[in-house]
């Protein structure tokens, strides 16, 4: 069981038998009252977002996750296709559970994946990858007083605004949240 004094950001935990997931909480406390938590939760299926006050000691049910470390293979239009690494069982994930994740996918990499009785919830990204360019716009020689950016394409498929200096062939890291340029990285 969690109680609501071990609240912290990112944690899951089930109410009134949906998965949510915390995104922010506070702790308020008034004189001669009982502290309560007010939490901004989201449901991991939909992705709605709730406000949601509990009182102080109030307990939840823990949800039996599982992440797993999942190959990706290849996309058929519809579908990302991963394989877990152990037992070679390969499973189809939709745009809807990838939720925007599909766009930093490179074949044969791994990633965590989120299961919860069986099924495929969430993949869990890192903050930022790495990637090469593979299109650029080419750079118009005296646009470089200002802080002007153009359009360049990843080895993914992704298209993001980059630097002017930014070329075919030179490697970029990207923030996976935002789907932002963050600096160039010499390999």
């Amino acid at each position: 069981m969690i109680s609501t004094s071990q609240f912290r950001k990112g944690m899951k935990l089930k109410v009134d038998g949906e998965l949510w997931i915390i995104i922010d909480f506070q702790n308020a406390r008034t004189a001669q009252r009982r502290a309560k938590y007010t939490t901004k939760l989201k449901n991991i299926k939909t992705g709605a977002v709730i406000e949601k006050v509990f009182p102080s000691g109030e307990t939840f049910e823990e949800p039996d996750f599982e992440d797993r470390k999942m190959q990706y293979l290849y996309n058929d239009g519809e579908n990302w296709h991963f394989m877990d690494s152990q037992t070679y069982e390969q499973f189809p994930l939709t745009k809807e559970v990838l939720g925007g994740a599909e766009d930093f996918f490179m074949e044969n990499e791994e990633y965590k994946i989120l299961f919860f009785e069986g099924e495929a919830l969430d993949v869990d990204l890192p903050a930022s990858v790495v990637l090469e360019v593979i299109e650029a716009e080419p750079a118009v020689k005296g646009d470089t007083v200002s802080n002007l950016t153009k359009n360049a394409k990843v080895e993914t498929g992704l298209e993001v605004k980059v630097p002017l200096f930014i070329k075919v062939g030179d490697t970029i890291k990207i923030d996976t949240r935002t789907k932002e340029y963050i600096e160039r990285v010499n390999m």
